[in-house]
């Protein structure tokens, strides 16, 4: 079986029982999917086990099981590969299975707290504007060239990622752009991927439901420097005190970028406004339409990627300046009774302190800054209080709502928030539990000149409530609200 190829030395095939020349028409790691002559991995995952399904998956026509235990009773008819690692596995027998395709492509990687999607769209549409075909992998869309695919995940699993860069390499791309989100490096989902260059942004607090201490945390993101080829290039911002952890023992050629610190790259901001940040880079002053600090950084790391990749200087500068953020991120509009409106991602308490005083800095007389701000069910609650309080101090008003709640209470995540609050910001604080509500709420206390900031839901068009996604924007409901206003 050449899908095998690499395991033997990578994962450590431990044992194998029946015939390898057998022909595998499909893989898989889901037994729902399984069909004839389909090859099932068996994967450990957060609350499932994959072992628990290989008596489903041959009766459904899997010819092969890759494993981490074989089963007590085998089917003689049938090959089990014994493995140490079964996702890991995956991601080989995944990259092999459709042909390596990332060999064929230019793969940038970028991670990092915040700043993920931003740095990996504009990447993508820079090296689209210059003429070149190209893929993105991101947590609001997949792209291959012009056409769009769905995503609902930050990186997608082992199997998607491989079947997208095949359709990618089929349709003539050369590049492909993607986001590596810490759970995707944690969980294998990357292995098997040829990676030419990787970017990290930054590293805050986040995800430690999944990752429980920062420290596994900063080792997932690691991940991806560490298993970089030295023909690969290392970027990471110089100014996040825990960047040089990242290139620890990389075998890449790591290069540094920052704002502040010295640096391989650096820029400087001359103005920064509504209208976009006017910036000096290596000698050469830009304007962007893109605003605030943080964004400073992505453009910064997206012009650094693109010199590392090969690209002329002046034609990267031209790109970046006609280029606009990911949708939902610092997205604003203004009515016609000038209160402004800024729908944002984030859902951290540093992307929330950035934006926040992104708007502080940019505001320029008397004009109040209103708060909408939830936090995420089922997931990381100890940033909860620390995000309430941020939100309360560095505003005028803030506004406690459900995000989406999933499978918790809403009720009970804004009072977990609220812990956060002492007496004094609790009455500067409102709690609607209702986002909709919430949102028109802020609407109608805003007054000629105000900034209301909708934060942690960004581009999402839905509510995920007990399971279930219902329709939601917080874009167009903003719009809807103070386009309406009396």
């Amino acid at each position: 079986m050449k899908l095998l190829k690499d395991i033997l030395y990578k994962s450590r095939i431990t044992e194998v029982r029946g015939s390898t020349n057998i022909a595998v028409e499909s893989i898989t790691m889901d037994s729902r999917a399984v069909k004839p002559f389909c090859l099932f991995v068996a994967v450990k995952g957060v609350t499932t086990d994959g072992h628990a399904y290989i008596e489903n998956a041959i009766k459904s026509g899997a010819v092969a099981i890759v494993c981490e235990t074989i089963p007590a009773e085998v089917n003689d008819a049938i090959t089990y590969v014994q493995v140490s690692n079964s996702a890991e596995a995956l991601g080989y027998i995944a990259a092999n299975f459709y042909d390596n395709p990332s060999e064929k492509l230019k793969v940038v990687a970028v991670t990092g707290t915040n700043g993920k999607t931003t740095t990996a769209t504009l990447l993508y549409r820079i090296v689209r504007k210059l003429g070149y075909k190209a893929g993105l992998l991101s947590t609001v869309v997949n792209r291959i060239n012009d056409k769009e695919v769905p995503s609902t995940h930050t990186t997608p699993d082992a199997i998607s990622l491989q079947k997208l860069m095949s359709d990618m390499v089929e349709a003539g791309c050369e590049y492909c752009l993607m986001e590596a989100s810490s759970h995707a490096l944690h969980q294998h989902r990357i292995t098997g991927v040829n990676i030419k260059g990787a970017v990290f942004t930054n590293i805050t607090h986040d995800h430690l439901d999944y990752h429980k201490t920062f420290n596994e945390y900063i080792k997932a993101k690691k991940i991806l420097f560490d298993i970089l080829p030295s023909s690969a290039f290392a970027l990471i911002n110089h100014d996040d005190r825990h960047s040089e952890i990242m290139i620890q023992n990389t075998k890449a050629k790591a290069k540094t970028y920052a704002l502040q610190s010295i640096a391989d790259y650096k820029t400087k901001i001359l103005e920064n406004s509504f209208s976009g940040l006017h910036l000096s880079i290596d000698q050469q002053e830009l304007y962007t339409r893109l605003i605030g600090d943080f964004n400073a950084y992505n453009i910064l790391a997206v012009y650094a990627a693109c010199i590392e990749l090969g690209f002329d200087k002046m034609d990267v500068l031209t790109a970046i300046s006609t280029v606009e953020a990911p949708e939902g991120r610092f997205e604003y509009f203004t009515n016609a009774d000038n209160i402004t409106a800024v729908v944002d991602y984030a859902h951290t308490p540093d992307a929330l302190k950035n934006v926040i005083e992104t708007i502080q800095n940019i505001r320029t007389g008397n004009e109040r800054l209103i708060t909408v701000v939830g936090c995420g069910g089922d997931r990381d609650r100890t940033k909860r209080p620390v995000m309430a309080k941020l939100a309360a101090e560095l505003s005028d008003q803030a506004i406690l709502t459900s995000d989406n709640p999933r499978s918790e209470s809403p009720e009970s995540i804004i009072e977990e928030m609220r812990t956060g609050l002492d007496p004094i910001l609790l009455r500067k604080t409102l709690s609607i539990t209702d986002r909709m509500e919430a949102i028109r709420t802020a609407c109608s206390l805003a007054r000629p000149g105000d900034i209301i900031l909708i934060a942690g839901k960004g581009h999402e068009k839905y509510q995920e409530i007990n399971g279930v996604k219902h329709p939601f924007d917080d874009l167009t409901i903003a719009k809807e609200t103070l386009h309406t206003q009396p």
